[in-house]
C-alpha cells in the first residue's frame, strides 16, 4: 500500500512539473513573439514584474517607472496585471489624449475582472471604462463642481474650516510658551490630510466630518468640542475612503489565483472588499437621507450648495436644464443613488489626498527656495495690506497669480499622479507602432515634466516659467490634472483650495521645515504621498 502511495504522489509531482513546464515555456514563448517587442524589465511567469515592483521597489510606482525611464529609454513596456506600454514624450501620447469626442481611446482600462470583484467597475468617474455611462456621469459632476455657487461654496468652507485648524494648532503649537520652548513642531502633512477630508467631504454631501477634531483628540488632553460619537462615525468613513486609495492597485496588478488562494494577497483582498462595502452602505445612508431632506423643502426654499444636493436635484422639478444630451439620447432622468454614490466615491478620492499632497509638497519647495517664498508673501501681503484674519474671497483668489504659478511648478517637478492610463479601443498607430485594440499605455507624466523639449532648465524650480509671456508649455507637455477628455473636472477647485490654503497660511504664519536636509518622505501608488512632513510653525512678526 505504502508503494502505491508512493507512486501515486510522484505520478501527482510528475504532472504538476510538466503542467508548470509546459505552462512557462508557453509563457515564454508568447513573450518573445509578442507583436512590438520592447525594451523592458524582464518578467516572471504568472506575475510578470510584479517581483521587482513589490520587492526591489517596495512597491512605489514613481521610482519603479522613473528607474526604468532611466534605464530603457521614452517608450518602454512593463508586465503588471498586462502588458502596459509606457511613454515618456508628449508626441508619443497626443492620439491618447486629444481632447475630441471622436478620440476612441478615452477609457483609462479594458474591463478588468478584480475592479468587479471589488465593486467599482463600471461606475462613477476615475476608473469607469463605459464611455456611456462615463459621460453620463461626468456631465452631472461638472455641472454641480463648475457652478458659481459651489465656487463660493469651497472658498466658504476653505475659511471656516482654516478657523477651525487654526483653533487646534492655537491649543497645541502656538501659545507664546510653547514656541519658546521649542515644542511648535507639526507633522504638516498629518494634519492637512485631516483638513482637506473635512473640506471635501463638506462640499461633496453638505455633510460635517470631523477629521481634524479626531486627530486633535489623540494629541491633546483637552478634546474638540463635539460628542466623541460623532467624531468616531465619521473618521471610520475617512479611514475606509484612504485605505480604498492606497489598496486598490492590487486589484490591477495582482492576478486573481494569488488573490484568491495566496494567504498575503488573499488576506488584503477579502479586507478591501469588505472596506468598499462599508463605504457604499455609508454613501448610501447619506444619499437616502439627503434625498428625504430635499423632498421635505417646499419648492420655493433654496437648498444648500453642496454637490450631492445638486446632484440629486438634476432633471427634476428644482432643475431649470432638461436639454442635455449624451450619445445624441436625452440625458432627461435624474441620477439613481448608486450613480451618485459612484460619483461622491470618486470626488472623495480626487480631491482630497490629491490637495494635501501638493500643499505640503509646496511647504517644502518653499522653504528650500527662500527667494520664491518672499517674492509669495510680499503678492499676499500686497492683497491682505496686513489684514491676517478676513475671510479670502474669490476676487482675492483672481489675484494669487504667483500662487498659482508656484502650484504649478511644484506639481511640474513632483507629480502628485506621476503616471496616466489609456486603453486602445480600437487598432491604431501610437509612438511609430501599430497596436492591437485593448493595448494599455501608461503616460509617465513624470518623465514628460523633466523633458528639456518642452521646458527650459527642466531641473530648476522656477515658478517665473509660468508668468512669462508665452509662457504655455507645450500642448500636453503639463499634466498636472491628466489631459484629454479625462482631465479632472474638479481642477478648479483644486486650484481655489490650494491659492486660498496658501494664503491662509503664509499671510498669518512663518513656516519652516525642522530638517532642511531631509527628503521628501512619500510612497507612491496611483498616487504619490506624503508620509510625513515634520514642521515649525508660528505667527509672523
Amino acid at each position: 500500500m505504502a508503494f502505491i502511495s508512493f507512486l501515486e504522489i510522484s505520478d501527482f509531482f510528475l504532472l504538476l512539473s510538466t503542467a508548470l513546464t509546459i505552462y512557462v515555456a508557453q509563457y515564454y514563448y508568447y513573450y518573445f513573439t509578442r507583436e512590438n517587442p520592447l525594451p523592458g524589465p524582464f518578467p516572471f511567469p504568472f506575475v510578470g514584474n510584479l517581483f521587482q515592483f513589490y520587492f526591489q521597489f517596495k512597491g512605489d510606482a514613481k521610482n519603479f517607472y522613473e528607474y526604468n525611464h532611466k534605464k530603457y529609454g521614452d517608450i518602454f513596456e512593463v508586465q503588471l496585471g498586462g502588458r502596459f506600454i509606457v511613454l515618456s514624450r508628449v508626441e508619443y501620447a497626443d492620439k491618447l489624449l486629444t481632447p475630441s469626442t471622436k478620440n476612441p481611446h478615452i477609457a483609462r482600462l479594458p474591463y478588468i475582472r478584480g475592479l468587479e470583484e471589488l465593486g467599482v467597475q463600471g461606475k462613477g468617474l476615475l476608473l469607469n471604462g463605459n464611455y456611456k455611462t462615463w459621460k453620463y456621469n461626468r456631465q452631472f459632476f461638472t455641472q454641480a463642481v463648475l457652478s458659481p455657487k459651489f465656487t463660493n461654496e469651497a472658498i466658504y468652507w476653505t475659511n471656516q474650516l482654516f478657523g477651525e485648524l487654526e483653533g487646534y494648532w492655537n491649543k497645541l503649537f502656538l501659545k507664546e510658551e510653547i514656541i519658546k520652548e521649542n515644542k511648535n513642531e507639526i507633522d504638516f502633512i498629518a494634519w492637512l490630510n485631516q483638513y482637506t477630508n473635512d473640506v471635501i467631504i463638506k462640499l461633496l454631501t453638505g455633510e460635517r466630518s470631523y477629521s481634524m477634531a479626531a486627530y486633535f483628540n489623540t494629541l491633546s488632553d483637552e478634546k474638540a468640542d463635539y460628542p466623541s460619537a460623532i467624531v468616531n462615525d465619521s473618521i471610520k468613513l475617512v479611514k475606509a475612503f484612504r485605505k480604498y486609495l492606497l489598496g486598490f492597485i492590487m486589484f490591477l496588478y495582482v492576478p486573481p489565483f494569488f488573490r484568491h488562494y495566496v494567504p498575503f494577497f488573499k488576506t488584503k483582498a477579502d479586507d478591501l472588499i469588505q472596506n468598499v462595502r462599508f463605504i457604499n452602505n455609508r454613501l448610501v445612508e447619506i444619499v437616502k437621507k439627503r434625498r428625504n431632506e430635499i423632498e421635505n423643502t417646499p419648492l420655493d426654499k433654496s437648498l444648500p450648495n453642496d454637490m450631492l444636493t445638486s446632484i440629486i436635484t438634476a432633471n427634476t422639478p428644482r432643475d431649470f436644464n432638461y436639454t442635455k444630451t449624451v450619445g445624441g439620447e436625452a440625458m432627461d432622468r435624474p441620477m439613481t443613488d448608486s450613480e451618485i454614490c459612484g460619483i461622491i466615491f470618486d470626488g472623495f478620492l480626487g480631491g482630497t489626498d490629491t490637495t494635501a499632497n501638493t500643499i505640503s509638497y509646496i511647504v517644502y519647495y518653499l522653504a528650500h527656495y527662500p527667494d520664491v517664498k518672499k517674492k509669495m508673501v510680499e503678492e499676499i501681503d500686497g492683497i491682505f495690506q496686513g489684514d491676517k484674519t478676513r475671510p479670502i474671497t474669490e476676487d482675492d483668489f483672481q489675484k494669487l497669480r504667483y500662487c498659482e504659478a508656484i502650484i504649478k511648478e511644484v506639481s511640474r517637478v513632483f507629480t502628485v499622479v506621476p503616471t496616466l492610463i489609456r486603453n486602445t479601443a480600437k487598432p491604431d498607430e501610437i509612438a511609430g507602432y501599430k497596436w492591437p485594440v485593448n493595448t494599455l499605455f501608461r503616460i509617465n507624466a513624470n518623465g514628460i515634466h523633466y523633458k528639456e523639449d518642452y521646458y527650459e532648465e527642466p531641473d530648476k524650480f522656477n515658478p517665473d516659467r509660468w508668468l512669462s509671456e508665452g509662457s504655455e508649455p507645450k500642448k500636453l507637455s503639463f499634466l498636472m490634472f491628466g489631459g484629454g477628455l479625462r482631465i479632472c473636472p474638479g481642477r478648479k477647485l483644486a486650484m481655489v483650495e490650494l491659492a486660498c490654503l496658501m494664503a491662509l497660511l503664509y499671510r498669518k504664519y512663518e513656516i519652516d521645515l525642522v530638517d532642511m536636509n531631509a527628503p521628501l518622505n512619500v510612497e507612491s501608488g496611483g498616487a504619490t504621498v506624503c508620509n510625513e512632513l515634520l514642521v515649525k510653525i508660528k505667527p509672523r512678526n
